[in-house]
């Protein structure tokens, strides 16, 4: 069944309508090529309460897709904890990539970040654009897996303003290759309670320097190790969200 995500002046307040309009209603009219009578669903953009609302489609008219309400499940897709990605900037795409799958596997929020080695820099001017493009990636990817919310893309951050940024959150980890104890790793990752929101530090190509791993671990971030392999990354952060994802919805 598709799924999309609509704006709150879509449904009606007792939610038994929704209009599906814009480029969503030109898909469905006009590339799924639905009919009246075929069922979809959707999630309220401003609403992260996990309810998914499905509809049947009453009318397709010239502007727009009218479904009636079916029902509603108050049980969605999301993770029983939120999880913040802090990704430092990588070559070329893959950071298009990385905000694909981390949706997919149910980041809540990603957060680029500019650390000593990273080798993309992002200036002010360049760094509006890019941030819409990978919202829009963000969007198509909550859409695809059929999750209750579209994650955030922020703005680039340094190492120093998203240790910050992540102050007040209940779990603080960082994948270092210098990290040991894998028994330590998951004993860390098997003590996270549903309902902890949780943060995810991923360094670039390079890795993250002395100094910033040991910033991290003054205020509260703690160095796990995601086994004996080097992992690109990437990799790092699918292999820990996908940990994370195993262990909350156990």
């Amino acid at each position: 069944m598709y799924h999309f995500f609509v704006e709150s002046a879509q449904v009606s307040p007792n939610l038994k309508r929704v209009d599906i309009v814009g480029s969503d209603y030109n898909h469905i009219a006009n590339v799924l090529r639905m009919k009246v009578g075929e069922q979809f669903s959707v999630s309220i953009k401003e609403e992260n309460d996990g309810r998914e609302l499905f509809y049947e489609i009453e009318e397709i008219n010239k502007t727009s897709v009218v479904g009636k309400l079916c029902f509603v499940e108050e049980v969605g897709n999301e993770l029983p904890s939120k999880i913040y990605l802090f990704q430092g900037l990588p070559k070329v795409d893959k950071m298009e990539l990385i905000i694909q799958k981390a949706v997919e596997l149910g980041a809540f929020e990603i957060i680029p970040m500019s650390t000593k080695r990273c080798i993309v820099k992002i200036d002010a001017k360049k760094a509006e654009s890019k941030v819409k493009r990978w919202q829009a990636i963000a969007e198509a990817a909550a859409k695809q897996s059929k999750r209750a919310v579209i994650p955030a893309v922020k703005e680039p951050m340094t190492m120093k303003q998203a240790i910050e940024y992540a102050k007040e959150l209940d779990v603080k980890l960082i994948p270092y290759e210098l990290a040991e104890h894998i028994d330590e790793t998951k004993k860390i990752i098997e003590g996270i309670k549903p309902g902890e929101n949780i943060a995810v530090f991923i360094g670039p190509e390079g890795g993250f320097s002395e100094e910033e791993v040991a910033l991290a671990k003054e205020n509260g971030v703690l160095p796990i190790t995601l086994g004996k392999r080097i992992l690109r990354t990437e990799t790092a952060g699918f292999t820990i969200i996908s940990w994370l994802m195993y262990h909350l919805e156990g």
